[in-house]
């Protein structure tokens, strides 16, 4: 059981492990009362779960009996065995609770992976088993439209297409539709030997903005396709905090120093651990997230 998930409530993670055998993923009890009580100490999530499981068993409820125990990832960087339960646990848990922020948090679970981003992290889940990009184009703006293509096909029209329009992010202006053709052909010719040679045409990229929406997620695997390919390397994108990289991005049109430093922090060797670019993926979406 090495495929792992982590879901972001409010900032809080939720962690979760795949079950090959029964199809189905399991949650960690102990995220998911720390994210409705909006709670990060572990040892006060504990204690917490500790009291509801006793009050359920005096009650008979069937809760207890449907969680079991997975290894998980720790605080302190160990893997623990620890509580988990299914999908439906997780609604009796929160109806359990019967608070307000239960139902917000029951609400945020059940619908968040019917939205344009919930559907297209699961098709980036899957890009770990696919071939999608050949060794010969990555690092190529043809590369990036076809991870493009198919993170976003059926969810956006333009999936895959080069944008016709100007944009801007709140106050970034991105590259000028009308010459945006020419500065990604700029791009794509740029070097890619060095790992600072990597993280400027990364940067370049970026402020080329080639979609309308999904640049981000796209240009993340992107990025590591060509850390893979030349230095062996992957960046581990949970060791980077979030605003901490949306900062340094902003800050890259003008400097890019500060992007330069947080990836180089966060390289790793593992570029075959399954578990490394899951939590890359899930993390990559969490930037994206709206505050």
């Amino acid at each position: 059981m090495n495929k792992i998930s982590i879901r972001f409530y409010k900032d809080h993670k939720v962690r979760a492990v795949w079950d090959e055998v029964q199809n189905h993923w399991w949650f960690s009890v102990l995220d998911i009362v720390g994210a409705i009580n909006q709670q990060d100490d572990h040892e006060k999530n504990r204690n917490y779960w500790k009291y509801l499981k006793a009050k359920l068993k005096k009650e008979q409820s069937e809760v207890v009996s449907n969680t079991t125990q997975l290894k998980l990832t720790a605080p302190d960087g160990k893997k623990r065995m620890t509580d988990v339960i299914s999908q439906a646990g997780v609604d009796k848990i929160a109806k359990t609770i019967r608070n307000q922020q239960a139902m917000n948090f029951l609400d945020w679970f059940t619908y968040s992976d019917n939205t344009i981003d919930g559907q297209s992290r699961k098709k980036a889940y899957t890009l770990w088993e696919s071939d999608l990009v050949a060794d010969k184009d990555v690092g190529t703006v043809k590369a990036l439209q076809q991870i493009h293509a198919y993170l976003f096909g059926g969810l956006y029209n333009f999936a895959g297409k080069i944008r016709t329009k100007t944009i801007a992010k709140g106050n970034t202006l991105f590259c000028l539709a009308e010459h945006l053709h020419s500065y990604l052909k700029t791009v794509e010719a740029m070097p890619e030997t060095t790992f600072d040679e990597i993280v400027e045409k990364y940067v370049e990229m970026n402020a080329a903005h080639p979609f309308m929406e999904g640049n981000g997620r796209s240009t993340r695997i992107w990025l590591d396709l060509i850390f893979k390919k030349r230095m062996k390397m992957c960046v581990d994108w949970s060791k980077i905090d979030k605003k901490d990289y949306l900062d340094a991005m902003i800050a890259s049109h003008t400097d890019s120093s500060r992007i330069h430093k947080l990836l180089q922090g966060a390289m790793t060797d593992k570029i075959d651990d399954r578990e490394i670019f899951m939590k890359g993926i899930d993390y990559s979406y969490y930037y994206e997230q709206e505050e």
